[in-house]
Parts: structure tokens; sequence; C-alpha cells
């Protein structure tokens, strides 16, 4: 019965081309996740970050498919709740903001333990987090903001729960893919973690405005993203130029 109802869905090219949308769009929200989860595990000691890594994406593909179990109840959390100065919340709303406020405050309080040393006189990029638990914990948290969005989002694509799954199955599995490779980069460019926290500060402030019913066209908040990676990425490239030029007059 199961097999004869996808193979419905998908003998329509209608069914194709919302998958291959979705998949899209759930690799491009899951790229927020990621940064918050490489940051995290980079300030693990060595030998715990993998795990740390391997847990944080298995956590946001469980979380995914949970909720896409309980479809209704993800449709119902739109609903209004209370009403507060003649603005409705509802419980997405309220998730929403209590994300966007820890991401918010988790990028300030990281960014200033990198520009302000310690009282022994080194930086944070020095230090690292030594309680695995606390890590994972603030991963699976934030997860769930990113889980929920990426869901209402699949919610609002498709009527089909099998092209759901499958989108989210496949993009889960880009970002795994993807964790050790980035992890590996923002390590070995240490100013790469400044501008992938100012990201988050911006994606803070935009989960803060969704929560409050302002809609932000996520199109401004990605291109501003690839603007500012692009000029890291010439900075980056200068200043390998100016290193490889010193050792070669040295």
């Amino acid at each position: 019965m199961l097999d004869t109802l996808i193979i419905q869905i998908f003998s329509e090219p209608a069914a194709w081309a919302a998958l291959v949308t979705l998949i899209v769009m759930e690799v491009v929200l899951g790229i927020d996740n990621l940064i918050f989860i490489s940051i995290l595990t980079n300030k693990l000691p060595k030998e715990n970050q993998a795990k740390a890594r391997r847990i944080g994406i298995g956590g946001a593909l469980l979380l995914r498919l949970g909720l896409l179990s309980v479809i209704a109840f993800i449709i119902g959390l739109s609903a209004d709740v209370f009403t507060l100065f003649g603005e409705g919340f509802s419980w997405r709303d309220m998730i929403l903001i209590a994300g966007g406020l820890f991401l918010i405050w988790k990028a300030t309080t990281e960014i200033h333990h990198h520009v302000m040393p310690d009282e022994e006189g080194s930086t944070a990029t020095e230090g690292v987090i030594t309680n695995i638990a606390a890590a994972i914990g603030q991963i699976l948290l934030i997860d769930l903001v990113f889980s929920l969005d990426s869901i209402i989002t699949a919610v609002g694509m498709t009527d089909h729960l099998p092209i759901m799954f499958i989108a989210v199955i496949v993009a889960v599995s880009v970002m795994y893919l993807a964790a050790e490779p980035l992890s590996a980069f923002i390590a070995k460019n240490p100013t790469i973690v400044m501008l992938a926290l100012g990201f988050l500060l911006l994606i803070g402030t935009t989960l803060v405005a969704e929560g409050f019913g302002r809609h932000v066209d996520k199109n401004y908040i990605y291109a501003a993203m690839a603007f500012s990676a692009v000029i890291e990425f010439l900075n980056m490239r200068a200043r390998k130029v100016r290193q490889q030029k010193l050792a070669q007059k040295s």
C-alpha cells in the first residue's frame, strides 16, 4: 500500500520538482545549523569533536523526522496562543524568539572571548570546552529551533510526507558530509570564526524578528552572508600572497 502510494506520488513531474526544490531549501536552511555546530565543537578537546558533531547532526535528523511524524501538531504551532499589544504569538513564534536570543547571546559571548583576553592573558581561541555534555546540550537546543523552521518550510512547500522525509534525510546527509571539512576550515582559519559568529548574530536577529511577525526575506540574508564570505576569502588570499612574498625575500 505504502509502495503504491510512493510510486503514484513520484510518477508526477510536479512531485520531482517539489523534491528538488525542497532539498535545496533544506540544505540552505541547514547551513546555519552546521555553522553553529562547527564553531561549538571546535572548542571541545580534539578527541571529542567528531563525536559531538555526529551526535549534533544525528540529533538534527531525529528532531526533523520526529517533527514530521507529528505534522498536524507542527501546523498547530502556527496558531496564536496569546496576544500582546495587539500582536498574536504562537508557539512557533516563542520558540523562534527564544532560539534567536540564544544565538545572539552565544555569538556575542564568543566574540567577547575572542576579542578580550581572559585573566591569564590567553584568548578564547586557545581554550576549549571540557564538558562535552554541555556542548551537546547547546547543539540539540539550537537543533530544535532550526528543525522547527525547516519542517514548517517543508510543510508549506508540499503536502506529500514521503517527499518531506526524503528531502530532510538528503539535507542532513549533506550536513554530515560537510561537517568535518567545514570544521577543519574554520579551525585552520581563525578569522573565519569571527565571520561565522557575525553570521550567527545576523541569523539570531532574523529569528527574533520572525518571532515578532516581521518577515525578513531570506534571500537578503544569504546574499549578505555570501558577499561577506567573498570579501573574507579575498582577504585570506591577499594575506597568503603577502606571506609568500615575505618568505621569498627571507
